[in-house]
């Protein structure tokens, strides 16, 4: 595997990044693919736009942040030569395109990288909906999304992505998930792109630009890049999709004042890399900007009839002190660390209070439950790597070892007051049933969440009693996970008894399936990355009872039936 490129030291030297790295077995390089465009009607390769040039929909469409009345609509406009473009967008109530609904026009230009972003109002609720842009005579290809329910909701079907790693393979848990047609909505938790350069964090593929990236222009290319891969464009044109961001749309272990992956100097000034990197991300995600004059604000949250509200957290950028490393290890229990901050938390606690729904689904970046990893010396034996090495690799991680076991700071586990606060809200909220989905660490678990769930008089694994919620992780599209431990998953789960599910290894993604008895979790892997391939199985299913707040052993569902038909 490629090594990290040098760097002079900082607070922070390694992420856990690199010991994924280098812990993961059988991910060599095996070549670079090239990215394809989507397909579309016949009037797409191109024509004369009004802006000057020859206009393409290059890198597809998209839509996001669906509300019961509206939804944005996006793409992007390619080979114009300069000034302005005007761009039409129709929207159909079928796929065959001929009942039209609405449609509007609105100018895009090189100030926002001939992007460009409608809230298509005057939508019905619980909707399928078609629609596609036009520049000129030039037409893109044609989308479908779906609005969110209103009122009395009795199913939804909700796909979790995240970490996708363009030099570590293929996207084929994104075409997966846009085969999906009973989708209502897929939800993102971060990391859509990396900022790495080529070569250093993997080499399936090489990077556009080559080199990290760092400043506006670099970031939009870097998007640009990603847009034009077919299996994520499918997803786009397919689905809605609500989307967060983790720390790799800046960069590696980034919190509010820095980066693990950014040396202030040599590499710029961080809050104006911060500052084009959420410019980008805003200009080339189907985003709805919650506070224009504040774009680092991006939480936010959408209410699914009676049935679900969603609340996406950052528990990234906005609020995020920097993780405690092994000459501050006493600060993760410093009463004033803050992950999500006064403001966000404040906002979260409106939310939860104010929710009359039946689920209560917090989106977020890293884990919240309590994880407890062996000490070196069981590690050693279980893996067959050295002491010495994990020493080595360990003393660069944002982890500490207390009582003997290992903990990672960038976690909730790092910020122990503040996830304590958040209990708090579900206690005396009185949270009917919160469900936590979290992304950011390349593997799949599946737990309950407890203050202590090692202490048998607060938390009991056998009825689940002391339990206030539950969490899913999804494992990541591409990014490596911990194929090196894959021996260690029986101790993790005798360590942590709240933990139900553990796979370190398989790629995929996370599938939701709710009612008002139950909300489903399942765990659904990819057969490769290495290689186009369309097979996918079926890994696990844990479910949780409507008020139970406890995760049971559940079974695959089904499909619902009579699905609005696909985008053609």
């Amino acid at each position: 595997m490629s090594a990290p490129r040098q760097r002079k030291p900082r607070t922070v030297t390694l992420s856990r990044r690199d010991f994924l790295r280098r812990a993961t077995l059988g991910s060599a390089a095996v070549g670079s693919l090239g990215l394809l465009p989507g397909c579309g009607s016949s009037d797409e390769a191109g024509g004369r736009a009004p802006g000057g040039g020859t206009a393409e929909f290059r890198h597809g469409v998209a839509s996001g942040d669906p509300l019961p009345d509206r939804v944005i609509l996006w793409t992007r406009v390619s080979g114009i030569d300069g000034g302005s473009v005007e761009v039409d967008y129709e929207i159909w109530a079928d796929a065959a395109l001929s009942q039209p609904v609405g449609g509007g026009s609105t100018p895009t230009d090189a100030d926002r990288d001939y992007t460009v972003k409608v809230d298509a109002t005057g939508l019905q609720p619980g909707t399928t909906y078609y629609y596609r842009f036009k520049a000129g005579d030039v037409a893109s290809p044609v989308g479908r999304t779906r609005t969110a329910p209103q009122g009395a909701t009795t199913r939804l079907r909700i796909g979790v992505a995240s970490c996708s790693s363009l030099a570590h393979g293929l996207f084929n848990a994104y075409r997966r998930l846009a085969e999906r047609a009973d989708l209502d909505v897929v939800l993102h938790l971060g990391d859509y792109i990396y900022e790495y350069g080529s070569g250093e964090y993997g080499s399936f593929r090489p990077y556009e630009p080559a080199s990290e990236i760092l400043t506006l222009e670099d970031y939009r290319t870097r998007y640009g890049q990603y847009r034009l891969d077919a299996d994520l464009q499918a997803l786009h044109r397919q689905h809605p999709v609500v989307a967060i961001w983790d720390d790799h749309e800046t960069a590696d272990n980034s919190w509010r004042d820095g980066a693990n992956n950014h040396t202030e100097g040599d590499e710029g000034l961080w809050q104006q890399r911060k500052t084009w990197a959420i410019q980008a991300y805003h200009e080339w995600l189907p985003i709805r900007t919650v506070d224009p004059a504040r774009p680092e604000r991006i939480y936010r949250d959408f209410r699914y009839g009676d049935l679900a509200d969603i609340v996406m957290l950052d528990t990234r950028i906005i609020g995020r002190d920097l993780q405690a490393g092994l000459t501050d290890a006493a600060s993760i229990n410093d009463a004033e660390r803050a992950l999500l901050g006064t403001e966000q938390l404040g906002w979260l606690g409106e939310r939860l209070g104010a929710s009359t729904a039946t689920w209560q689904v917090l989106g977020q970046q890293v884990m919240f439950g309590q994880l407890r990893i062996p000490s070196l010396p069981e590690l050693s034996v279980l893996t067959g790597i050295p002491v010495e090495q994990l020493q080595a690799l360990l003393q660069s991680l944002p982890v500490v070892s207390t009582g003997g076991l290992i903990i990672n700071t960038d976690q909730w586990d790092g910020y122990r007051a503040e996830r304590a606060r958040v209990f708090d809200l579900l206690e005396s909220l009185q949270v009917p049933n919160p469900v936590v989905l979290t992304g950011d660490i390349h593997t799949s678990w599946c737990m309950d969440l407890s203050r202590d769930p090692a202490n048998p008089l607060v938390y009991s694994p056998i009825d689940g009693s002391g339990s206030l919620g539950v969490e899913f992780v999804c494992t990541s599209v591409t990014s490596p996970g911990l194929d090196a431990l894959n021996d260690l998953t029986p101790l993790l789960r005798l360590l942590n008894p709240h933990i139900k599910y553990v796979d370190l290894a398989r790629k995929g993604y996370l599938l939701l399936d709710i009612t008002p008895e139950r909300l489903t979790g399942e765990h659904w892997y990819v057969d490769a990355i290495d290689r186009a391939d369309a097979g996918e199985a079926f890994g696990t299913a844990y479910a949780v009872e409507a008020g139970s707040r406890r995760l049971i052993a559940g079974e695959q569902t089904q499909p619902k039936p009579d699905a609005p038909p696909l985008a053609p």
